[in-house]
């Protein structure tokens, strides 16, 4: 999920990079015959594509700890190519002289230089202990022991901070969620409905317990972006995670966790000893700003009883 989109991204931010560096070197004439002698891997247009950047786009499409297969290699040689031939097109349109462009390409710099510091501070990656993984997948039950795999029914509504405390009530003093349905109706709420099966790791971990313990027909409200989120528990099927089964993942968990916790600690430090000064509108972004919800909501303790024969398939059917 997340790890497909964070290599798409790095990709992107390196092969950015790599540009950046190419323009540099043709914009400044800086002559690679004065350069010692390296492997080629393609050349567009008379421009060299080094083998070792090549390593290092393959890299970044699997794991930079492992051997890369050969067919990584030719896909990252490839798009090597295509992104040279665009860069140089660029280039002679004039594209890299354009305010936007050198924003974007200022930006990718200062992100690749972060990450190459990060990795050369951190290090590689600490394999959790044995004991780690048992006492993590013994703390989560309802990811593992007790996993579940849940049909959830969404009820998107849209509203101002006004109105949200208003809304909480009315899901809690209602009966079935028919009678939630039709208040929001009344009350000209938009609402979006929505229904999919998740299993348990694929649900923000703050918001979990509670689905774990609530009986089918529940429903549960969070914040989102544009107002409140209902989530109704339509159905849950048992479906657990052996310790043998859940170790890959949890040592994958327990590595990344590690690792950003250590990445945090040291930017903290340099942040602590750096000159830090956010002017004019920008002012309040110096505050200290409360930490992002996993899943982008945060779990109130707003629910509504168990409804009778099913009401969250009706509700939305009705809300449709």
């Amino acid at each position: 999920m997340t790890d497909g989109l964070t290599r798409n991204v790095a990709l992107s931010v390196a092969l950015l990079a790599l540009v950046t560096a190419g323009c540099d070197s043709r914009q400044k004439g800086v002559s690679t015959e004065a350069k010692p002698a390296m492997e080629v891997a393609a050349k567009v247009n008379g421009t060299e594509l080094p083998a070792a950047q090549v390593e290092q786009v393959a890299k970044r499409l699997g794991n930079p700890d492992a051997d890369v297969p050969a067919a990584a290699r030719l896909q990252a040689a490839r798009s090597l190519v295509d992104l040279e031939v665009a860069a140089q097109k660029a280039v002679t349109d004039k594209l890299d002289q354009d305010p936007e462009v050198v924003q974007a390409l200022d930006i990718a710099r200062r992100q690749v230089l972060a990450e190459a510091y990060m990795n050369r501070k951190l290090g590689k990656s600490v394999e959790p202990s044995e004991a780690e993984v048992t006492a993590y997948y013994d703390q989560h039950p309802e990811l593992f022991a007790k996993r579940k795999i849940y049909r959830l029914q969404e009820l998107s509504i849209k509203a101002g901070p006004e109105k949200q405390e208003a809304i909480r009530a009315q899901l809690a003093a209602s009966k079935t969620l028919n009678d939630f349905a039709a208040w929001l109706q009344r009350e000209n709420l938009p609402v979006k409905v929505g229904e999919g099966v998740k299993a348990a790791e694929q649900l923000p971990l703050e918001l979990l317990p509670k689905l774990a313990q609530m009986p089918n027909g529940q429903a549960l409200v969070v914040n989102s972006p544009d107002g409140l989120l209902v989530i109704v528990l339509a159905d849950s099927k048992l479906q657990p995670a052996t310790l043998e089964q859940a170790k890959p993942a949890i040592a994958r968990l327990l590595q990344n966790q590690t690792r950003q916790n250590a990445a945090k600690a040291e930017l903290d430090a340099l942040k602590a000893h750096a000159k830090i000064e956010y002017l004019g509108k920008f002012a309040e972004a110096g505050k200290q700003a409360p930490p992002p919800a996993a899943g982008g909501t945060r779990p109130v303790d707003s629910a509504a009883p168990p409804a009778n024969d099913d009401p969250a398939s009706k509700a939305a059917t009705e809300n449709k």
